[in-house]
């Protein structure tokens, strides 16, 4: 009986642990990309972990999982296999889940209620063009094709499944490499590794992380003063000590923001598209701002409650599969001064501010991945911010008048022999060379040797 009873307690013990193993996760954006939500128990409404309709990718573990569109399991619903969907765009539930439960193993299930099969990650080499004559396929790295009878044998390949891959011209991934993303390549003579592959393993290289939804306020007009920045919503910004002090902002990321004149967003509000607000003035709400809140990306807004349009900002983070070069630095320069004046100086004698948390280029920096402007030949630092769409403001000296219309500061200016009396670094004017071209761009820090670029010259951050 004992016997009996032990036999039947492992069973138990057994499956339980094997549906707790159950799991789950959803992203926000395609590819397995943005914020995501993980779980191993059965939600009945994705709403109350804010990731009601907001899932495009899912990666299911060890069980099978019902997805609805619909709360409680309701609405149109699809069981997933273990494995990973980078896109569900293909089921017809692109933002659209708001429940999701495991499936018991023994649970029958029609078989018309399951998505398509997940592809395998793998990758299958062919010896000749158009996926002809002898064939090899791995899931697993291989550091040397010898191994196989398959060194520099490589004339067309498949890549299936969410994975890319990298293949290389030597052994152990040496030598020429390129990144092979999902699909057919009825020949590599476009990569110069056809009949030379040695090597091949998962690419290592992170997609790009996408750009954080923020939004700074700066204490004046032009982007100057102190700065505020948050990727969270505030009722109250007093508690933060920026009540009633924005008097422009920049908005960043792919989401809306909406600002009021009272805590709790409560009085007049505007809703604050990406982009810069030089002044608030114009919406009349400068030094009137005292909560913020970030909108749902399918929240349906009133277009009479939308601020003025803003001035588009540069954007120079890295694109999702784009890929990257490294341009050498040939020259780097500080720009000091009060706004009324700007010296050139060598990066050696360029002064260390010990607080830079609300420099103006320092916060304006970090929002746009650290690079300011950019143009490509020589020019003024004024036609860096015309050919590159460089921030506006103290940056790069120019400030809003009182009628709203940029006031520009000398521009043409003179090497310092002497840093001027308290003097801080506004930001670093650096050129570098790509394919021979020159190009400069503004920083908001200095660089190293080198600079990521992007096939056109373009800085990459």
């Amino acid at each position: 009986m004992k016997a009996i009873t032990k036999a039947v307690w492992a069973i138990v013990v057994s499956a339980a642990t094997a549906q707790a193993s159950a799991e789950i996760t959803f992203y926000q954006e395609q590819g397995f990309q943005g914020r995501s939500f993980t779980t191993e128990k059965q939600i009945g409404n994705l709403d109350r972990f804010g990731f009601n309709d907001r899932a495009s990718s899912v990666s299911v573990e060890n069980e099978r999982w019902e997805i609805c569109e619909d709360a409680r399991y309701r609405g149109r619903c699809v069981v997933l296999r273990p494995g990973q969907y980078p896109t569900l765009a293909a089921l017809g539930l692109n933002d659209r889940i708001s429940s999701a439960r495991a499936i018991g193993r023994d649970q029958r299930i029609d078989e018309r209620r399951y998505a398509p099969t997940p592809a395998p990650a793998q990758i299958t080499f062919y010896e000749d063009e158009r996926f002809g004559g002898r064939s090899f396929t791995t899931d697993k790295r291989v550091e040397d094709f010898r191994r196989k009878g398959f060194n520099d044998r490589v004339s067309s390949l498949v890549v299936t499944g969410p994975d890319r891959w990298e293949a290389c011209e030597d052994i152990r991934f040496n030598g020429r490499c390129v990144v092979l993303r999902p699909g057919e390549y009825p020949t590599l003579r476009g990569t110069d590794l056809s009949d030379r592959i040695s090597s091949v393993r998962k690419s290592v290289t992170k997609a790009p992380a996408p750009e954080p939804a923020q939004i700074a306020f700066f204490e004046q007009e032009g982007f100057a003063g102190r700065a505020f920045t948050t990727d969270k919503s505030l009722e109250n910004l007093r508690r933060s000590g920026f009540n009633d002090r924005a008097s422009s902002a920049v908005v960043v990321g792919n989401r809306q923001w909406e600002v009021c004149d009272d805590a709790r967003f409560n009085g007049r509000c505007r809703i604050l598209r990406p982009g810069q607000y030089p002044s608030l003035a114009a919406m009349g709400l400068s030094n009137s701002i005292s909560s913020v809140r970030e909108i749902g990306r399918d929240a349906r807004i009133d277009e009479r409650r939308y601020a003025p349009a803003p001035i588009a900002a540069p954007n120079y983070r890295q694109r999702k599969d784009e890929r990257l070069f490294e341009a050498d630095v040939t020259s780097v320069h500080a720009v000091v001064g009060t706004p009324e004046k700007r010296c050139w100086i060598e990066r050696e004698q360029a002064p260390q501010n010990e607080n830079q948390v609300n420099a103006p280029g320092a916060v304006l920096g970090a929002l746009l991945g650290g690079v300011l402007g950019h143009q490509v030949g020589g020019g003024t630092g004024k036609d860096i911010a015309t050919a590159g769409g460089a921030i506006a403001g103290a940056v790069i000296g120019s400030r809003m008048g009182g009628n709203g219309s940029p006031q520009s500061v000398p521009q043409n200016v003179q090497r310092c022999e002497d840093l001027p009396h308290q003097a801080r670094t506004e930001y670093w004017d650096v050129t570098y060379t790509f394919r021979g071209e020159e190009h400069r761009i503004q920083m908001a820090s200095p660089p190293g040797r080198t600079i990521s670029v992007n096939a056109q010259g373009e800085p990459r951050t």
